[in-house]
């Protein structure tokens, strides 16, 4: 399956749904600070319950909670679904048999949180499932119950293996076609079951992976994201080498044990009491520890290394860790990178998106990418580019790659000059909003004293 699109719903700033279309290979989010594209990724990592990522009270709209709202919302959209499934048995089935796609075709995922407290309320599938109240209930029905509802309906002769639950639904809906449909929301917990594993459960075996790289992430050799994929290369050396470790431990024990017994008959001529009060044992067995580090051709380690080596250093490490999780695997890859210009040279930048935008390109891998830098927002294919800025209401809106669109974007991302800077005789850059608010406060407190005439 691959992320069609993200939908945010009274989620932090975007207060309305707002819907994000996400791009088959790059997709670059692009926009001024604080304007809501690290909103986009940390709402992917709270649906797909990426490590460390948790949704909280805080992320309520404070205006829709004024209005009444009770909750907010993160949906996610997949196509390239797979042709088949096998949900009961070893019988195939798919996810449009099953009336589980919604109006465009596509599975669409819905994650409810309360607003109260920021805990999930629900997790459903929105969908144009049967209006018949019998057949929409068929997905939560235990093979029992259906074959029930087949003797009412007079279907049972029509199911070929009658072990097979997903072939009692089919017999039944072919017996009710024509089937009029209407969008439901199915609780996943309450409304798909079977009596094997349930068909949520062998849904997300089949979504992607998401993994997301912080702007503010740590990058020093002692933090878990730098040892993990280290101390799993321990971890699985340790296992694929088990049988001769523990060989290795008996061979330890009986060598230290025929000392320790020969200790003990030669105490035993002198202090026979005591030596049989002696009984040799191990306390524990050894724990095989290792602790790694990445050392330079000058043995300096990563945690001395400058900031931009060491976040290109962990960047890597992250790829290997979210490779690890699919291997073996058909299923997509989702690498979502906060601004991947964080502490880089520029040319470890152009570098870097280049080897991003080859990575979107092999299979079942998906890039997502925020940034406000020109020169790596030009690099991005045009029709992967998503640009986030604020209506007249201050609420954040994504407008798509159109050529009105694009020039916003550039004069908001500083590729043209803004207008009037041809007369500037000097030029202050900023960095965020504390900074613009200091030179106001500066430049207003200089002008009150009479150094200038305009600010």
């Amino acid at each position: 399956m691959r992320l069609k699109s993200v939908k945010l719903t009274h989620f932090r700033g975007y207060r309305d749904t707002t819907v994000i279309p996400i791009d088959e290979a790059m997709t670059g989010i692009v926009g001024r600070n604080d304007y809501g594209k690290s909103t986009i990724l940390e709402a992917l990592a709270i649906f797909f319950e990426a490590e460390g990522a948790k949704a909280d009270k805080s992320d309520m709209n404070r205006f829709s909670l004024e209005e009444g709202a009770e909750q907010f919302e993160i949906a996610c959209e997949f196509d390239d679904l797979p042709e088949a499934l096998v949900l009961d048995e070893n019988a195939e089935t798919s996810l449009a048999q099953e009336y589980l796609l919604n109006a465009e075709g596509a599975l669409e995922i819905v994650k409810t949180f309360k607003a109260a407290t920021g805990k999930p309320e629900r997790t459903a599938i929105r969908c144009q499932h049967p209006a018949d109240q019998e057949l929409s209930t068929l997905l939560s029905l235990k093979m029992a119950e259906l074959k029930k509802l087949s003797e009412k309906r007079s279907v049972a002769e029509a199911v070929a293996d009658k072990r097979v639950a997903s072939l009692w639904r089919q017999a039944i809906r072919n017996a009710a076609a024509p089937i009029a449909c209407q969008e439901t929301l199915l609780n996943v917990d309450k409304d798909l079951s079977t009596d094997s594993k349930s068909i949520w459960g062998k849904i997300q075996d089949q979504l992607p992976t998401f993994a997301l790289f912080k702007a503010d992430r740590e990058s020093s050799d002692g933090d878990a994201e730098a040892k993990n994929p280290l101390q799993q290369a321990v971890k699985d050396a340790q296992a694929a080498l088990h049988e001769q470790i523990s060989a290795l431990e008996q061979q330890i024990e009986a060598s230290v044990l025929d000392v320790a017994a020969r200790t003990l008959d030669k105490l035993r001529e002198m202090a026979p009491e005591l030596a049989n009060e002696l009984t040799p044992r191990f306390k524990e067995k050894p724990k095989w520890t290792f602790s790694f580090t990445l050392d330079g051709e000058n043995g300096i380690p990563i945690n001395k290394r400058g900031s931009g080596v060491r976040r290109l250093i962990l960047l890597n490490f992250f790829r290997a860790e979210a490779e690890k999780a699919v291997v073996g695997t058909q299923r997509n890859v989702i690498y979502a990178i906060e601004e991947p210009e964080t502490s880089q040279h520029p040319n470890y930048q152009m570098m870097l998106m280049k080897a991003l935008l080859a990575l979107s390109n092999q299979p079942n891998r998906q890039i997502i990418v925020t940034t406000h830098v020109p020169a790596l927002a030009g690099l991005m294919p045009i029709e992967g580019i998503r640009y986030v800025t604020k209506d007249a209401r201050g609420i954040p809106t994504v407008k798509m790659p159109e050529a009105n669109v694009l020039k916003e974007a550039a004069e908001s991302l500083g590729v043209l000059p803004e207008t009037g800077m041809e007369r500037a005789k000097g030029v202050v850059l900023v960095e965020g909003k504390s900074d613009i608010t200091f030179l106001r406060h500066a430049a207003k407190m200089l002008k009150d004293a009479g150094h200038l005439w305009k600010s």
